[in-house]
């Protein structure tokens, strides 16, 4: 009798588990409509949203590296190793392009500094998680986009403040060793830290890694719908430029990675990577960069905004990939 029951808990549990983890993928593979949908809502309703404010927004994507660090092993780097013109390309376009593009595009669509420097700023931070997600869904390398996004992610401590205090000169003095310090609290401190624990603890770890993607959706939807919330009036009255600047801004920077890397390696699923790598930027990181950095508020506007933008792009090169193949 006691074996017959033992026997049928374990059959519950393990349902219960298959359908958490089910349940899981589903929500991740959900973050483009969840980030689109809250931060429509925030417009409307911004109360629901603004209390994510102040250090829960640096503390979040302080969460966010620290769920990177623990998916990582000392291992995973080999991947640099192994293809290196693959990453090296991936950096250049990501820290050439991007930037650049920001910079231009702030001058062609006339936008105010604060919008500019905020523009200038997500265009020169790395890759964020949420191009894996995407990188997965479009069925192209996700090994080469983790290394890339890790790599771009440590590079940024230093490329990031460097580019934005260049390009933003022209607009108002940045502090670019307030950007760097704080790029260090919020990227490396709990990137090494997540990867710490990954090789020391590795049986918690184990448990807690299935859990860090969805943490990381809920983080991000959170961020960007709680400063959209609070930028809702600017938004609304001058923030039909900058729009248009962010989706010419990500547009460009999918075609351009792709073409190139295609180009040069001619290699389909390398150049899809490359692509969604260098189109989507880790918006969180440049939403705490402009709120701990700078004293207008409307300078993190650019990377909520930014953030929907590269998610509807990401989403809808997944779904063309893979009707593509499908046809295939």
């Amino acid at each position: 009798m006691f074996d017959y029951n033992f026997a049928g808990i374990l059959i519950f549990f393990n349902s219960a588990y298959h359908f958490l983890m089910k349940f899981i993928e589903q929500f991740n593979r959900s973050f483009p409509f969840l980030v689109v949908g809250c931060a429509l809502l925030s417009l409307v309703y911004p109360q629901g949203f603004i209390w994510f404010s102040g250090s829960w927004i640096t503390f979040g994507l302080g969460g966010i590296m620290l769920g990177m660090g623990l998916t990582l092993q000392w291992k995973d780097f080999d991947q640099v190793f192994k293809t290196p013109l693959w990453v090296g390309c991936g950096l250049l376009l990501q820290f050439t392009i991007m930037p650049f593009l920001g910079w231009g595009l702030a001058i062609l669509f006339e936008l105010p500094p604060f919008f500019a420097v905020g523009l200038i700023l997500v265009a020169s931070c790395p890759g964020g998680t949420a191009s894996n997600v995407i990188a997965y869904l479009a069925e192209a390398n996700l090994a080469l986009s983790v290394t890339m996004t890790t790599i771009s992610t440590i590079a940024a401590v230093v490329m990031t403040p460097l580019l934005t205090n260049y390009l933003s000169g022209s607009y108002l003095e940045v502090d670019a060793m307030g950007l760097f310090i704080s790029t260090l609290k919020v990227v490396l401190f709990p990137l090494v830290l997540g990867v710490l624990l990954n090789r020391f603890l590795p049986r918690i770890t184990k448990k807690i890694i299935p859990f860090a993607p969805p943490v990381a959706v809920l983080l991000i939807t959170l961020i960007v719908a709680s400063i959209i919330g609070q930028g809702k009036e600017i938004i609304l009255t001058s923030g039909f430029r900058l729009i248009g600047a962010i989706m010419v801004l990500h547009l460009l920077g999918f075609l351009l990675g792709y073409f190139i890397s295609k180009i040069i390696f001619k290699n389909k699923a390398v150049s899809r990577t490359i692509a969604i790598e260098v189109g989507m930027q880790n918006s969180g990181l440049g939403a705490v960069l402009a709120r701990e950095n700078f004293t207008n508020p409307s300078t993190a506007i650019p990377s909520a905004m930014s953030s929907l933008v590269h998610s509807i792009y990401g989403s809808i090169f997944a779904s063309m990939v893979k009707r593509i193949n499908q046809k295939k």
